[in-house]
């Protein structure tokens, strides 16, 4: 079960991704509800996507498999490990106001 089944079977959100830091930029621009954001992109982080969600004030979870590498300033954000499991991600999603 990939990530996208389990928020659309935890949700009625829709599920758009961003596979690279500019088309995540351009998201965080957009009307969404909350992010999980894989801190490791490609070569690069999704911190300036977590900075502008952060300004915007929309939740977000990181699901990385590298919690070290959060700068102190998201060390309060929620975390999940990968690998992770279908609770883990429904648990951060229940936690959510819709």
């Amino acid at each position: 079960m990939d990530l996208e089944d389990i928020v659309s079977e935890s949700t009625d959100a829709d599920c758009v991704w961003a596979r690279t830091l500019n088309e995540g930029m351009s998201f965080s621009q957009a009307d969404v509800d909350f992010a999980l954001l894989d801190l490791d992109l490609y070569g690069t982080t999704s911190l300036p996507v977590a900075d502008r969600l952060a300004d915007r004030r929309i939740p977000f979870c990181f699901v990385t498999g590298n919690r070290h590498g959060l700068p102190a300033r998201f060390r309060n954000v929620r975390c999940v490990g990968k690998p992770f499991r279908r609770t883990d991600i429904a648990q951060v999603l229940s936690g959510l106001r819709w």
